[in-house]
């Protein structure tokens, strides 16, 4: 089997045998190990001698990887994504950061996780991905996102209005700080720090959530998921922001953007013993509230 590994530098010098738990396990399962150019340049002289190959940017994986590691947190699965792009390699993250959605391998259940995942005891979760389009390509290749897309005023600007269009229909012109359409995935990312609701993975629904509207009665709104989103943004600033994931872009003039699902999904892997229910009840902490007992 091969395992690719994924990961940012570190820097906390405390997750690195953590690390080198991950790579000792995978060679005990005989697993042919493959490290991105990225997280190998980090690892070198911090990790014992483990026989691994360099994956290389342009090295075709579709067909090639079986499984990919991350090691991180959610960002830096988030990150990867633009690795793996349409090549539908399964995923799993082992989190080395806070809450992990989707990293959900807790760094005590490393070896077990992975004598899982080598005998196949997982399944599938196919989460849908969107795509933005805009005349001046801002993003280029990397124009998709699994957790959500954002229009943001910079932090010194005024208020920006977004004019919003649902398959060529005027919907909405939204007065605040910005607006995030995300997708069932990243219902439980900053969509939900601005009141938007959590949506269940397989519900085929978008979310559309005002950040700081100016009008109150301005409240998220979900959509079919194969809904054509078209925004267009006006400032009396100068600059704002548009953001994919963890990409970012400034913007210096009006532009009109399109928003729909990208055609593609990224597998994330869920082992036998957990579910979408339970991540969320432990990393909301559901049922700890002090007032239950």
């Amino acid at each position: 089997m091969r395992i690719a590994v994924y990961g940012r530098p570190f820097n906390d010098p405390s997750v690195i045998p953590y690390i080198q738990q991950v790579f000792d396990t995978l060679a005990q399962h005989n697993a042919e190990i493959y490290v991105h150019h990225l997280l190998n340049e980090y690892l070198q002289d911090k990790i014992n001698t483990v026989q691994y190959k360099v994956l290389e940017s342009t090295d075709s994986l579709k067909g090639f990887i079986d499984i990919f590691f991350t090691l991180g947190g959610d960002g830096t699965l988030l990150d990867m994504v633009t690795v793996i792009r349409d090549s539908g390699i399964p995923v799993i993250g082992i989190n080395f950061g806070r809450l992990g959605f989707l990293a959900s391998v807790n760094k005590s259940d490393i070896t077990a996780a992975i004598h899982a995942v080598v005998n196949q005891e997982f399944t599938l979760d196919s989460r849908e991905l969107l795509r933005i389009d805009s005349p001046a390509n801002i993003f280029g290749e990397d124009n998709f996102a699994l957790n959500d897309v954002t229009i943001h005023k910079r932090d010194d600007a005024a208020m920006i209005i977004t004019h919003v269009f649902l398959n060529d229909e005027f919907l909405n012109s939204y007065w605040g700080d910005g607006i995030i359409i995300s997708t069932s995935t990243g219902s439980t990312a900053y969509s939900l720090s601005c009141g938007g609701p959590i949506i269940f993975p397989q519900s085929n629904s978008i979310v559309v959530t005002p950040v700081s509207p100016h009008n109150l009665n301005v409240r998220p709104i979900i959509l079919p998921d194969n809904s054509k989103l078209c925004f267009e943004v006006e400032t009396r600033s100068s600059k704002y922001l548009v953001s994919c994931d963890s990409r970012m872009a400034v913007m210096d003039e009006t532009m009109k953007f399109q928003v729909e699902k990208a055609g593609f999904q990224l597998n994330l892997i869920r082992l036998n013993n957990e579910s979408y229910l339970t991540t969320l009840r432990n990393k909301l902490l559901w049922g700890l509230d002090a007032r239950n007992y």
